[in-house]
């Protein structure tokens, strides 16, 4: 038996046009990338050299960075205050999420709204209140008070409270109700059962969470002083007046604390454009 063959469709003007300037994007989204690995090769000599490619790489850089700063200090304070911060905001905003989507009591709705009003509040509005709390309490004079300074705003999340909500009214609540009437506790119903059947909204919020604590700048800046207490990114921001302006080793620090966060991508691409979609279709 013959099939006939499909005739290949020919690419139109229009697709051409459209693979062209995916390509333009991805060259201007990675060419700053590009030139900062290449210029963290560079030798102190060579940087100011108008050359794209290094003529002699040298790992000097990154030898300075990791043994002569602080780096891989800060790299465990980022790593340890997103992590924790993380498992907080899946934790709390599901809880929240949780009893939002599947009780009633009075004025649910009024809560709900004033948790997302608070999506509206600019983070630049809330530093100073922040501060204040912190500076009262003096949470910065001790090792776990400094840790929570920085964390405790971002202990639970808005956005993550409206995005487990709406996953968890989506699931049926016959199969819940079936549940409590063999008998199982209001805890156990949310842990064996709820929470397995929303991991992709867990999936995405856990990623964004990480991400967005990881890369956090303005409130770690504000709050720490002390050099030991210091994230990644604001001692990376910092390491420009420590290391001289030597941008060799800023560039070898940048490179370095864009692993994670280029790893992360990698290996839970998948989730994040799905977390992305799914956050979409349930809005």
């Amino acid at each position: 038996m013959i099939l006939a063959s499909t005739p290949r469709r020919k690419p139109d003007l229009k697709t051409g046009l459209a693979y062209a300037a995916l390509t333009v994007g991805i060259v201007i989204t990675l060419f700053p990338f590009v030139w900062m690995l290449l210029t963290s090769l560079k030798s102190f000599q060579e940087l100011f050299n108008l050359t794209f490619l290094p003529s002699q790489p040298t790992l000097d850089n990154y030898r300075q960075v990791l043994t002569e700063t602080k780096f891989l200090i800060w790299f465990a304070n980022s790593l340890l205050i997103a992590a924790i911060t993380t498992v907080s905001v899946l934790f709390f905003d599901s809880l929240v999420g949780y009893t939002l989507a599947k009780f009633e009591f009075p004025g649910k709705n009024l809560i709900f709204l004033l948790i997302l009003s608070t999506l509206m509040i600019p983070t630049e509005m809330l530093v100073i209140p922040w501060f204040v709390g912190v500076s009262d309490l003096e949470l910065t004079k001790s090792v776990p008070g400094a840790y929570f300074a920085i964390m405790f705003p971002g202990l639970i999340s808005a956005f993550g409270v409206f995005l487990m909500r709406q996953f968890f009214e989506s699931l049926p609540t016959d199969l819940l109700e079936a549940a409590r009437i063999d008998g199982m506790s209001e805890f156990g119903i949310f842990t064996t059962i709820a929470m397995p059947l929303v991991k992709p909204a867990l999936a995405s919020l856990a990623i964004f969470t990480f991400l967005g604590n990881w890369n956090a700048f303005l409130w770690p800046l504000i709050v720490i002083q002390q050099p030991q207490f210091r994230t990644l990114p604001v001692g990376t921001a910092l390491f420009n007046g420590e290391a001289g302006t030597q941008w060799g080793l800023i560039m070898a620090a940048s490179s370095l604390a864009v692993i994670p966060v280029l790893l992360v991508f990698s290996i839970f691409q998948k989730q994040i454009i799905d977390g992305i979609v799914l956050t979409g279709l349930k809005g």
